[in-house]
């Protein structure tokens, strides 16, 4: 048995290359970018690609590549339900939605028409986010009717970019008030206006369709539950001083009191309908109740190394460090050796069967 890591100094991959080197797994380092790409893996028995929303060659090819191999039968992480929907917020809608998990009611119009026409019958305020983004990036608040038909007009008409220069820069600017941002960033922030990130131009700008969610009030915080090989782990995100968002605000609580039974029974519930590898899961309560709000498959592991401890699927809880990167080796290689198994198997049934002849 051997591993295919893409070789990236970013991600999980440094993660899983050391747990691998750690217990002794076989794995060889690929290159993902490599148009040979195909003939490195064929000794390898599975894949391991972390792929970013934000990084340009990722979004051109990564799930198209991994669920070809998939496809083929050989194992990858992330698979097809762990990933087609990352970073889509309108294909999540209609997957919760099918699935009747409870979620943030949800709305996504394709015509101009039609969304002007909701946004003078709905209520205020609401949601408006782009179907992709992480930390909060593209969501913003229309507090008022005249609000909501100008957002609706720009993703009719010009559309969105991808990276929003001003909107980040105050964020590193909020980031440095508070202590957690430097000169150097806000630097960065600066020389973005003139200069974007690479994947701003690769994506185009956002156009045709218009995503609401209602707002729910009262939140403080939300929750941020991730679910990997039948283990669970979660974290508390504060919300902004002055703002109703909190991903990516980066006042975290890790204290398990912080997150009930109920919300972590509800998240393995969710994963089980939607069978991914690995489940990022953010809610609100409405009225004490948890819905969901949107889901991705990964995650910045430095900002849940402080997690206190774990539940597992009897909703015992397990308290000490977690090992999410070595769960998800330990997982593929179940799934590996299992497909291994069964092929033997089938072998000597199909030899019995010719020897009985």
């Amino acid at each position: 048995m051997k591993l295919a890591i893409h070789n990236s100094p970013s991600g999980f991959h440094p993660y899983w290359i050391s747990y691998c080197q750690e217990q002794g797994l076989p794995h060889k380092i690929v290159n993902c970018y490599a148009s040979n790409i195909i003939e490195e893996l064929a000794d390898c028995d599975a894949l391991l690609f972390h792929h970013a929303q934000t990084n340009p060659r990722d979004v051109l090819f990564a799930k198209q590549l991994l669920f070809s191999v998939e496809q083929a039968g050989v194992p990858v992480f992330p698979n097809f339900k762990t990933a087609w929907h990352f970073d889509d917020k309108v294909g999540q809608k209609y997957l919760l939605e099918k699935m009747g998990i409870p979620m943030v009611p949800s709305y996504v119009f394709y015509s101009k028409e039609e969304a002007l026409q909701w946004v003078a019958e709905t209520t205020f305020p609401k949601v408006f986010k782009l179907r992709g983004g992480a930390g909060s990036d593209h969501v913003s608040l229309a507090g008022t009717r005249k609000e909501a038909e100008k957002l609706v007009r720009q993703a009719f008409g010009r559309g969105f970019r991808q990276y929003d220069p001003l909107s980040n820069f105050k964020e590193r600017i909020r980031k440095y008030s508070n202590g957690s941002g430097s000169v150097k960033d806000l630097a960065k922030g600066a020389a973005r206006f003139v200069y974007p990130p690479k994947y701003d131009k690769v994506m185009g700008r956002e156009v045709g369709y218009a995503y609401f969610q209602d707002f729910i009030p009262d939140n403080d915080s939300d929750i941020r539950v991730i679910i990997i090989a039948n283990r669970a782990f979660a974290i508390k995100r504060m919300v902004r001083d002055n703002d109703f968002r909190a991903s990516g605000s980066g006042d975290v609580r890790y204290e398990k009191e912080n997150f009930s039974d109920d919300i972590i029974k509800l998240s393995f519930e969710i994963n089980k309908k939607v069978g991914s590898q690995s489940l990022a899961i953010d809610y609100v309560l409405d009225n004490g109740q948890p819905k969901v709000v949107e889901l991705s498959y990964g995650f910045i592991k430095k900002v849940y190394d402080p997690c206190q401890g774990y539940w597992d699927e009897h909703m015992n809880y397990h308290p000490g460090k977690i090992d999410p990167m070595g769960w998800i080796i330990e997982s593929l290689v179940n799934v590996i050796c299992y497909r291994e198994e069964s092929q033997r198997l089938s072998r000597e049934g199909t030899q019995s069967k010719a020897n009985a002849n």
